[in-house]
Protein backbone atom coordinates (compact mmCIF):
# COMPACT_ATOMS: atom_id res chain seq x y z
CA UNK A 1 0.00 0.00 0.00
CA UNK A 2 1.30 3.40 -0.83
CA UNK A 3 1.99 5.73 1.90
CA UNK A 4 0.10 8.17 2.68
CA UNK A 5 0.99 11.97 3.79
CA UNK A 6 -0.96 15.00 5.49
CA UNK A 7 0.49 18.25 4.02
CA UNK A 8 -0.50 20.87 6.29
CA UNK A 9 2.34 23.16 6.51
CA UNK A 10 1.44 26.72 5.33
CA UNK A 11 3.76 27.66 3.80
CA UNK A 12 3.96 25.01 1.19
CA UNK A 13 0.19 24.32 0.43
CA UNK A 14 0.16 27.64 -1.60
CA UNK A 15 2.69 25.43 -3.90
CA UNK A 16 1.28 22.35 -3.98
CA UNK A 17 0.71 22.32 -7.43
CA UNK A 18 4.94 22.06 -7.11
CA UNK A 19 5.69 19.45 -4.42
CA UNK A 20 2.48 17.09 -4.50
CA UNK A 21 4.38 15.72 -7.90
CA UNK A 22 7.88 15.29 -6.46
CA UNK A 23 5.97 13.47 -3.35
CA UNK A 24 4.19 11.20 -5.74
CA UNK A 25 7.43 10.58 -7.87
CA UNK A 26 8.15 8.35 -4.59
CA UNK A 27 4.93 6.72 -4.62
CA UNK A 28 3.48 9.20 -1.74
CA UNK A 29 -0.34 10.01 -1.51
CA UNK A 30 -1.06 13.33 -0.01
CA UNK A 31 -3.66 14.69 1.74
CA UNK A 32 -4.28 18.56 2.13
CA UNK A 33 -6.52 19.98 4.83
CA UNK A 34 -7.65 23.20 4.94
CA UNK A 35 -5.16 25.19 7.32
CA UNK A 36 -5.95 28.35 9.16
CA UNK A 37 -2.06 29.46 10.24
CA UNK A 38 -1.83 25.94 12.04
CA UNK A 39 -4.01 22.66 12.85
CA UNK A 40 -5.51 22.34 16.42
CA UNK A 41 -5.46 18.65 18.06
CA UNK A 42 -9.15 17.90 16.89
CA UNK A 43 -8.52 18.67 13.42
CA UNK A 44 -5.69 16.80 13.21
CA UNK A 45 -7.91 13.49 14.84
CA UNK A 46 -10.09 13.86 11.94
CA UNK A 47 -7.50 12.40 9.64
CA UNK A 48 -6.37 10.00 12.84
CA UNK A 49 -4.95 6.33 10.74
CA UNK A 50 -5.81 7.85 7.34
CA UNK A 51 -1.65 9.01 6.70
CA UNK A 52 2.00 7.56 7.39
CA UNK A 53 3.37 10.81 7.48
CA UNK A 54 2.93 14.41 7.55
CA UNK A 55 4.14 17.81 6.95
CA UNK A 56 3.53 19.93 9.12
CA UNK A 57 3.80 23.79 10.29
CA UNK A 58 2.97 24.53 14.10
CA UNK A 59 0.11 22.11 14.37
CA UNK A 60 -0.75 20.29 17.53
CA UNK A 61 0.97 16.80 17.48
CA UNK A 62 -0.05 15.86 21.36
CA UNK A 63 0.92 12.78 23.00
CA UNK A 64 -3.00 12.27 22.05
CA UNK A 65 -2.87 13.04 18.81
CA UNK A 66 0.26 10.94 17.91
CA UNK A 67 -1.84 8.22 19.75
CA UNK A 68 -4.52 8.50 17.74
CA UNK A 69 -2.24 8.39 14.61
CA UNK A 70 -0.87 4.87 15.29
CA UNK A 71 0.07 2.28 14.41
CA UNK A 72 0.38 3.90 10.47
CA UNK A 73 1.91 7.54 11.82
CA UNK A 74 6.02 7.09 11.21
CA UNK A 75 7.30 10.53 10.73
CA UNK A 76 6.16 14.56 11.15
CA UNK A 77 8.59 16.66 9.11
CA UNK A 78 8.12 20.08 10.79
CA UNK A 79 8.58 23.34 8.31
CA UNK A 80 11.03 25.13 10.31
CA UNK A 81 13.02 24.78 13.09
CA UNK A 82 10.65 24.89 16.55
CA UNK A 83 9.40 21.85 17.34
CA UNK A 84 7.30 23.18 20.52
CA UNK A 85 4.43 22.04 19.13
CA UNK A 86 5.19 18.14 18.79
CA UNK A 87 6.02 16.32 22.09
CA UNK A 88 9.09 14.78 20.82
CA UNK A 89 9.76 12.86 23.86
CA UNK A 90 6.56 10.65 23.50
CA UNK A 91 6.82 10.59 19.19
CA UNK A 92 10.60 9.11 19.73
CA UNK A 93 9.16 7.17 22.57
CA UNK A 94 6.87 5.27 19.82
CA UNK A 95 8.82 5.02 16.95
CA UNK A 96 8.23 8.09 15.07
CA UNK A 97 10.79 10.07 14.06
CA UNK A 98 10.49 13.95 14.43
CA UNK A 99 12.44 16.22 11.55
CA UNK A 100 12.73 19.54 11.13
CA UNK A 101 15.00 22.46 9.94
CA UNK A 102 18.03 23.78 12.55
CA UNK A 103 19.14 27.48 12.32
CA UNK A 104 16.68 28.05 9.00
CA UNK A 105 15.74 31.35 9.22
CA UNK A 106 18.77 32.88 11.85
CA UNK A 107 19.63 35.39 9.06
CA UNK A 108 15.99 36.83 8.12
CA UNK A 109 14.77 36.70 11.99
CA UNK A 110 17.92 38.41 13.28
CA UNK A 111 18.08 41.13 10.00
CA UNK A 112 13.95 41.44 11.60
CA UNK A 113 15.24 42.26 15.01
CA UNK A 114 17.59 44.98 13.96
CA UNK A 115 14.93 46.61 11.55
CA UNK A 116 12.71 46.76 14.59
CA UNK A 117 15.36 48.45 16.92
CA UNK A 118 16.16 51.17 13.82
CA UNK A 119 12.62 52.06 13.64
CA UNK A 120 11.78 52.59 17.21
CA UNK A 121 15.57 54.03 18.04
CA UNK A 122 15.52 56.47 14.39
CA UNK A 123 11.38 56.97 15.00
CA UNK A 124 10.78 56.14 11.45
CA UNK A 125 7.40 54.68 10.68
CA UNK A 126 6.07 57.67 13.37
CA UNK A 127 7.74 60.59 11.80
CA UNK A 128 6.32 59.14 8.17
CA UNK A 129 3.03 59.23 10.10
CA UNK A 130 3.40 63.00 11.09
CA UNK A 131 4.42 64.01 8.16
CA UNK A 132 1.27 62.48 6.03
CA UNK A 133 -1.10 63.84 8.14
CA UNK A 134 0.26 67.26 7.72
CA UNK A 135 2.36 67.75 10.81
CA UNK A 136 6.19 68.73 10.59
CA UNK A 137 7.40 67.51 13.88
CA UNK A 138 11.13 66.88 14.99
CA UNK A 139 10.58 63.75 16.49
CA UNK A 140 13.66 62.87 18.98
CA UNK A 141 15.55 59.54 18.33
CA UNK A 142 18.55 57.88 19.19
CA UNK A 143 21.92 56.64 17.61
CA UNK A 144 21.97 53.09 18.25
CA UNK A 145 25.83 53.74 19.92
CA UNK A 146 23.69 54.98 22.99
CA UNK A 147 21.80 52.13 23.09
CA UNK A 148 22.31 49.04 25.12
CA UNK A 149 20.44 45.48 23.83
CA UNK A 150 19.36 42.98 25.71
CA UNK A 151 19.38 39.16 24.12
CA UNK A 152 17.33 36.78 25.67
CA UNK A 153 18.61 33.38 24.56
CA UNK A 154 22.20 33.67 22.69
CA UNK A 155 21.54 30.58 20.05
CA UNK A 156 21.99 30.89 16.21
CA UNK A 157 19.01 34.07 16.12
CA UNK A 158 21.18 35.76 19.82
CA UNK A 159 24.65 35.45 18.18
CA UNK A 160 23.19 37.21 14.79
CA UNK A 161 21.37 39.33 16.59
CA UNK A 162 24.56 40.24 18.32
CA UNK A 163 26.93 40.46 15.62
CA UNK A 164 24.84 42.84 13.75
CA UNK A 165 24.12 44.87 16.76
CA UNK A 166 27.78 44.96 17.61
CA UNK A 167 28.37 46.62 14.06
CA UNK A 168 25.78 49.71 15.21
CA UNK A 169 28.57 49.88 18.20
CA UNK A 170 25.33 48.75 20.95
CA UNK A 171 26.39 48.10 24.27
CA UNK A 172 25.39 44.35 24.10
CA UNK A 173 24.21 42.34 27.17
CA UNK A 174 22.74 38.05 27.70
CA UNK A 175 21.57 36.14 28.90
CA UNK A 176 20.99 32.18 28.33
CA UNK A 177 20.00 28.76 30.92
CA UNK A 178 23.19 27.75 28.90
CA UNK A 179 26.79 28.24 28.99
CA UNK A 180 27.45 30.60 25.76
CA UNK A 181 31.29 29.81 24.23
CA UNK A 182 33.84 32.22 25.54
CA UNK A 183 35.42 32.89 22.34
CA UNK A 184 31.83 34.19 21.07
CA UNK A 185 31.63 36.47 24.39
CA UNK A 186 34.83 37.92 23.98
CA UNK A 187 35.00 38.59 20.20
CA UNK A 188 31.82 40.53 20.74
CA UNK A 189 31.86 42.27 23.66
CA UNK A 190 28.89 40.81 25.02
CA UNK A 191 28.21 41.07 28.78
CA UNK A 192 26.35 37.92 30.18
CA UNK A 193 24.16 39.24 33.10
CA UNK A 194 20.98 37.52 34.89
CA UNK A 195 17.63 38.10 33.39
CA UNK A 196 16.49 41.06 35.89
CA UNK A 197 19.77 42.88 35.02
CA UNK A 198 19.43 42.72 31.65
CA UNK A 199 15.97 43.77 31.65
CA UNK A 200 16.71 47.15 33.73
CA UNK A 201 19.74 47.42 31.64
CA UNK A 202 18.23 47.33 28.74
CA UNK A 203 17.25 49.92 26.52
CA UNK A 204 15.63 47.15 23.67
CA UNK A 205 15.37 43.69 24.65
CA UNK A 206 15.06 40.79 22.03
CA UNK A 207 13.56 37.63 22.77
CA UNK A 208 15.05 35.16 20.98
CA UNK A 209 15.14 31.95 22.78
CA UNK A 210 13.32 28.67 22.36
CA UNK A 211 9.61 27.29 23.98
CA UNK A 212 10.10 25.18 26.32
CA UNK A 213 8.67 24.70 29.94
CA UNK A 214 11.16 27.01 31.78
CA UNK A 215 10.43 30.12 29.14
CA UNK A 216 6.40 30.18 29.10
CA UNK A 217 5.98 33.80 30.13
CA UNK A 218 9.36 34.23 30.67
CA UNK A 219 8.13 37.60 30.12
CA UNK A 220 6.24 38.54 32.84
CA UNK A 221 3.99 41.08 35.51
CA UNK A 222 7.71 40.56 37.51
CA UNK A 223 9.86 41.10 35.07
CA UNK A 224 8.79 43.56 33.57
CA UNK A 225 8.18 45.22 36.49
CA UNK A 226 12.18 45.61 36.23
CA UNK A 227 12.71 47.87 32.60
CA UNK A 228 13.27 51.27 32.19
CA UNK A 229 9.98 53.59 31.08
CA UNK A 230 12.05 53.92 27.91
CA UNK A 231 12.48 50.79 26.66
CA UNK A 232 11.47 48.64 24.05
CA UNK A 233 10.21 44.86 23.54
CA UNK A 234 11.30 42.83 20.80
CA UNK A 235 9.42 39.38 20.23
CA UNK A 236 10.39 37.15 17.16
CA UNK A 237 10.45 33.44 19.13
CA UNK A 238 7.66 32.38 19.80
CA UNK A 239 4.38 33.54 21.35
CA UNK A 240 3.58 32.16 24.77
CA UNK A 241 7.29 33.67 25.89
CA UNK A 242 5.11 37.00 26.39
CA UNK A 243 2.44 37.09 29.12
CA UNK A 244 0.58 39.69 26.77
CA UNK A 245 -1.80 40.35 29.48
CA UNK A 246 1.31 41.29 31.39
CA UNK A 247 2.59 43.80 28.31
CA UNK A 248 -0.21 45.03 27.70
CA UNK A 249 -0.78 46.70 31.28
CA UNK A 250 2.52 47.73 30.88
CA UNK A 251 2.04 49.11 27.96
CA UNK A 252 -1.24 51.04 29.22
CA UNK A 253 0.12 52.33 32.18
CA UNK A 254 2.79 54.16 30.17
CA UNK A 255 6.12 51.66 31.87
CA UNK A 256 7.33 50.68 28.83
CA UNK A 257 8.22 52.93 25.57
CA UNK A 258 6.80 49.91 23.00
CA UNK A 259 7.00 46.53 21.35
CA UNK A 260 7.59 45.10 18.41
CA UNK A 261 5.76 41.50 17.83
CA UNK A 262 5.91 38.99 15.35
CA UNK A 263 4.10 35.96 17.29
CA UNK A 264 1.32 35.95 19.78
CA UNK A 265 -0.33 33.39 22.56
CA UNK A 266 -2.90 33.19 20.00
CA UNK A 267 -2.16 33.26 16.45
CA UNK A 268 -4.00 34.75 14.66
CA UNK A 269 -4.06 37.76 16.98
CA UNK A 270 -7.47 38.50 18.14
CA UNK A 271 -8.74 41.21 16.53
CA UNK A 272 -10.26 42.23 20.28
CA UNK A 273 -6.86 42.87 20.91
CA UNK A 274 -5.67 45.97 22.67
CA UNK A 275 -2.53 45.44 20.86
CA UNK A 276 -4.09 46.64 17.58
CA UNK A 277 -5.20 50.09 18.96
CA UNK A 278 -1.81 51.11 20.31
CA UNK A 279 0.47 53.18 18.42
CA UNK A 280 3.69 52.39 20.01
CA UNK A 281 3.44 48.76 19.26
CA UNK A 282 4.69 47.26 15.74
CA UNK A 283 3.05 43.74 14.72
CA UNK A 284 3.74 41.61 12.00
CA UNK A 285 2.12 38.12 11.02
CA UNK A 286 4.66 35.81 12.28
CA UNK A 287 7.00 36.48 9.15
CA UNK A 288 9.96 37.56 10.09
CA UNK A 289 11.54 34.21 8.55
CA UNK A 290 10.31 35.47 5.36
CA UNK A 291 13.19 35.08 2.93
CA UNK A 292 13.02 33.33 -0.56
CA UNK A 293 15.96 31.51 -0.40
CA UNK A 294 15.81 30.11 3.44
CA UNK A 295 12.21 29.25 2.28
CA UNK A 296 13.50 27.05 -0.46
CA UNK A 297 16.14 25.24 1.68
CA UNK A 298 12.90 24.34 4.16
CA UNK A 299 10.68 23.12 1.99
CA UNK A 300 13.35 20.61 0.72
CA UNK A 301 15.16 19.68 3.27
CA UNK A 302 11.21 19.03 4.92
CA UNK A 303 10.14 16.72 1.86
CA UNK A 304 13.95 14.93 2.29
CA UNK A 305 13.14 14.21 6.14
CA UNK A 306 9.82 12.92 5.32
CA UNK A 307 11.35 10.35 2.83
CA UNK A 308 13.61 9.24 5.28
CA UNK A 309 10.97 8.84 8.22
CA UNK A 310 8.99 6.85 5.63
CA UNK A 311 12.32 4.52 4.86
CA UNK A 312 12.31 5.71 1.20
CA UNK A 313 15.93 6.64 0.07
CA UNK A 314 15.67 10.65 -0.92
CA UNK A 315 17.52 9.50 -3.90
CA UNK A 316 17.36 12.35 -7.58
CA UNK A 317 15.50 15.10 -4.51
CA UNK A 318 17.92 17.42 -5.85
CA UNK A 319 17.54 16.99 -9.33
CA UNK A 320 13.34 17.30 -8.41
CA UNK A 321 14.42 20.63 -7.05
CA UNK A 322 16.49 21.86 -9.87
CA UNK A 323 13.54 20.95 -12.59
Amino acid sequence: MKPTVLLSAPYMIPFKERFIPVLETYGINVIVPEVHEKLSEEEILKFAGQFDGAICGDDRFTKNVINACLPRLKVISKWGTGIDSIDKSYANSVGVMVGNTPNAFTLPVSDSVIGYILAFARRLPWMDTAIKSGQWDKIPGRSLSECTLGVIGVGNVGKAVVRRAKVFGMKLLGNDIRDIEPDFILEQRLSMVSLEELMRQSDFISVNCDLNPTSIHLISQETLSYVKKDAVLINTARGPIVDEKALVARLQAGQLAGAALDVFEIEPLPLDSPLLSMNNVMLAPHNSNSSPQAWERVHWNTIKNLLIGLGIEPAGLDDLRTN
